[in-house]
């Protein structure tokens, strides 16, 4: 395969999982600010733009921080690079530019949910339609996916998809698990720790299986070690680099292979390590390295296969 067609398949499948990613950390921001809380409100409405590095943008574009205001920003603003509408026009780009190597059904899953959201702008989205838009965007996420699994040829394209999808699921989940161990208030009230852990839990799909595995209240301990550790969770740290590893191994690739190695490496940590010696800093530290080790994977697949040799 051209490292041109693998690179636009690997940041087609990134930045569509980047939009719904987005859409995940919005939903809990907005669910949030309608807390009543005795800090300032503002703090929470922080949390996607520190997460995403676009408060100096933000402040430019908008100066007054509310949610309004920050919803259109993330979701509709074409000069904000990440937000949901300019991650699907590059992902849009990017399936358009090897359309030929996606079956007609993935095409049209993207296409379509282009369209549809080209027309959604125009119209205009009302922040009080948030919890509708955020659940949308997750659905048009699944058509996708099921279009590419059940119509893709088992091969390197599939594989590039799934890597690309992966690593913004990796950086995506910590991202989320980084709220957690900066929500202000969080230590002090058990009423809005669980409130804030339950809606967590639901914007990354896992509020089932988290009581399927644990049988108890939720809880911010098991919360970190079923996103981190499990891999029965589709979303975990550990399925997401166990999945990575293995879509690796079947790219051929002759000589050195240094993407391969980094993953295998990540992935062995997590699989021989207990919980307290895989996180003896604690998991706010833990991710900041888990973070630095992504983005040095994802550098070095960019330079091992999407960059002409």
């Amino acid at each position: 395969m051209l490292s041109r067609t693998a690179s636009g398949l690997y940041w087609m499948a990134r930045y569509l999982e980047r939009a719904e990613q987005l859409a995940r950390v919005l939903d809990v921001t907005h669910r949030l600010s309608m807390m009543p809380v005795q800090q300032d409100p503002g703090e929470e409405l922080l949390l996607p733009l520190n997460l995403t590095g676009t408060h100096q943008l933000f402040t430019v574009l908008n100066g007054r921080l509310t949610m309004p205001q920050l919803f259109n920003f993330f979701v509709l603003d074409e000069r904000n690079p990440g937000s949901i509408f300019s991650c699907w026009q590059s992902a849009w780009n990017n399936a358009h530019a090897v359309r030929g190597t996606l079956s007609s059904e993935v095409w049209e899953s993207i296409n379509s949910t282009w369209i549809e959201l080209r027309n959604m702008r125009r119209r205009g989205i009302s922040i009080t339609n948030a919890d509708s838009f955020f659940d949308w965007v997750k659905e048009r996420s699944h058509l996708f996916r099921g279009a590419l699994l059940g119509t893709l040829l088992r091969g390197d394209a599939l594989s590039f998809i799934r890597i690309g999808t992966l690593l913004e699921r990796c950086d995506g989940t910590a991202r989320l698990l980084s709220i957690n161990q900066d929500m202000p208030g969080m230590q002090e009230n058990s009423v809005r720790e669980y409130y804030f852990l339950d809606t967590l839990l639901r914007a990354v799909s896992a509020k089932e299986g988290y009581h399927t595995i644990f049988h108890q209240q939720v809880m911010l301990d098991n919360v970190n070690q079923m996103l981190i550790l499990r891999n029965e969770s589709p979303r975990s740290l550990h399925s997401c680099v166990e999945a990575i590893a293995g879509q690796l191994k079947l790219i051929n690739r002759q000589g050195e292979n240094r993407p391969r190695l980094l993953a295998t490496s990540m992935l062995a940590e997590m699989q021989f390590n207990t919980w307290e010696s895989l996180i003896p800093d604690g998991v706010a530290a833990w991710l900041t390295g888990f973070s630095q080790r992504v983005d040095a994977l994802a550098e070095s697949i960019q330079h091992t296969y999407l960059e002409a040799q």
